[in-house]
């Protein structure tokens, strides 16, 4: 378990990524669900954009869920993220409050299984398959990452994510739903919506990523400290902490990503 500084950012911005001289291909509004499904929202939500690197193979995709506080935003591939030799899968779906927790989880779950049922199509590997996303997205990723059963339901075992990487998510019960149950907004509640509820020793590698303390939102870094002093308890031996000091909960983003694509080079060298 490492907590690094703003220096370590710093390090990374003078670092060159490796940008492939390929072309890319962006398909956008992929349905993800069933042709026979009828519901009508679902049909305009559960769509998703896929941008790939055309004359590569076997490369690693980040599925991508937007931000908004599970009750807007829209699809959208990071600028951080393109022409990385890397897919980005970036997913729409349903929002509070038209449905209620667990829909918009179980449409992330469906997003990722498809990531896992099609990615090869397209030259992608499955085996590399990450799974992130800023704020909402983040508490998304997580779900779907540690709590098993969304996945399994798209018979997808969650492990074989390659790894999950929220930008300033949730790791406690969503204060959306919180809202929805009319509960208490500033108390917190960790249940069957809470991540943190479902760390685990054999959850995939994690990188957890938040803006500086002080500027985020209410006890977000808290949280994600919270997560992962849990999953060193549990001896998950792959977590990561990072702290990026002088960033708000807005403007971590586009730091986060470029965190995310050195993890993923790690990850993919080890």
């Amino acid at each position: 378990m490492m907590l690094y500084k703003i220096f370590v950012f710093f390090c990374l911005i003078l670092t060159n990524f490796t940008s492939s001289a390929q072309g890319y291909k962006l398909l956008q509004d992929i349905s993800y669900v069933e042709k026979s499904e009828k519901d009508m929202y679902k049909q305009e939500r559960c769509k998703l954009d896929l941008y790939f690197p055309e004359d590569k193979s076997s490369f690693a995709t980040v599925v991508w869920f937007h931000g908004g506080g599970l009750e807007e935003g829209e699809k959208y591939v990071p600028l951080e993220l393109k022409e990385k030799g890397i897919a980005v899968i970036a997913v729409n779906y349903r929002l509070s409050p038209k449905v209620k927790g667990p829909d918009y989880i179980d449409d992330a779950a469906a997003a990722v299984a498809w990531a896992f049922n099609n990615i090869a199509k397209y030259g992608g590997d499955p085996t590399k398959i990450y799974v992130s996303g800023h704020s909402a997205g983040g508490y998304l990723a997580l779900m779907v990452g540690l709590d098993v059963s969304y996945l399994k339901k798209y018979h997808i075992d969650a492990n074989q994510i390659k790894g999950i990487a929220p930008i300033s998510g949730q790791t406690n019960t969503h204060y959306t739903i919180k809202k929805e149950r009319k509960q208490s907004m500033e108390i917190p509640i960790i249940d069957q919506y809470a991540p943190i509820h479902f760390a685990r020793k054999d959850a995939p590698p994690t990188l957890l990523i938040t803006g500086d303390a002080r500027l985020e939102l209410p006890a977000r870094y808290e949280e994600n400290a919270h997560l992962a002093k849990v999953l060193e308890n549990l001896k998950h031996s792959k977590t990561e902490l990072f702290q990026l000091q002088g960033f708000d909960h807005g403007a971590v983003y586009a730091p986060g990503c470029l965190l995310l694509l050195r993890w993923m080079e790690k990850l993919d060298r080890n």
